[in-house]
């Protein structure tokens, strides 16, 4: 196996100066996803959420943005799996975008809020047959016996909305993530990257700083 501790890679793709970047977070994060959806138009709104467990351990998964605007970040999931139970104590997440062709990471925190009914019913509308069918078979993050167990339940939720039209289950939904911070982290030569952080004052006014690399 390769030593990992002589694996190098040297980034050199873009720079980010004060000049180059919005005073607005959200105007800035909009540009960069954007920049995102032109070098990968599949994984581009794939992001890490971050919450915190009953022991107080961080806990780490990839989902995926589904919205986007200067209300927050929006992804949905089954409120009843670990990141919903987690959320429900504790609101305050982390959220990260990885840009590998673009040498770039953008780091969020947040809190989150449950969508309105209205909006997950739109979203669940819009979503596959089949995924709409799995949000009904996956007690998500339970401990099941097999594969078997889920072949059986999909059959069987496919036999009972047969037919008709899949309604989103009560258990499921949007979060929507409202930022508090933002770090724009942009690759550069011999270790010397550009971070850029946006913070909130009291007055809800944005404030950009540079972090050290």
């Amino acid at each position: 196996m390769e030593d990992l501790g002589k694996v190098r890679k040297d980034y050199s793709t873009h720079i980010l100066l004060e000049s180059h970047a919005y005073q607005d977070p959200f105007k800035q994060f909009e540009q960069w996803l954007s920049d995102a959806k032109e070098k990968d138009d599949e994984d581009y709104n794939a992001m890490t959420l971050a919450t915190i467990d009953e022991r107080g351990f961080p806990d780490q998964r990839v989902v995926l943005l589904r919205d986007f605007s200067r209300k927050g970040f929006v992804f949905y999931t089954n409120y009843q799996s670990a990141k919903g139970k987690e959320i429900s104590k504790n609101p305050k997440v982390g959220l990260n975008f990885f840009w590998k062709e673009l040498e770039r990471q953008v780091r969020i925190r947040g809190e989150a809020r449950k969508l309105d009914a209205k909006a997950s019913d739109a979203y669940f509308a819009s979503r596959p047959r089949e995924n709409q069918i799995g949000a009904w078979v996956s007690e998500q993050s339970n401990i099941i016996s097999s594969r078997e167990e889920l072949e059986k339940r999909t059959e069987e939720i496919e036999e009972r909305f047969k037919d008709q039209e899949v309604p989103r289950p009560d258990y499921w939904g949007g979060y929507l993530v409202f930022p508090i911070y933002f770090e724009f982290w942009q690759g550069r030569p011999g270790r010397l990257h550009d971070r850029l952080s946006y913070r909130v004052n009291a007055d809800s006014e944005w404030f950009m700083e540079r972090l050290a690399p």
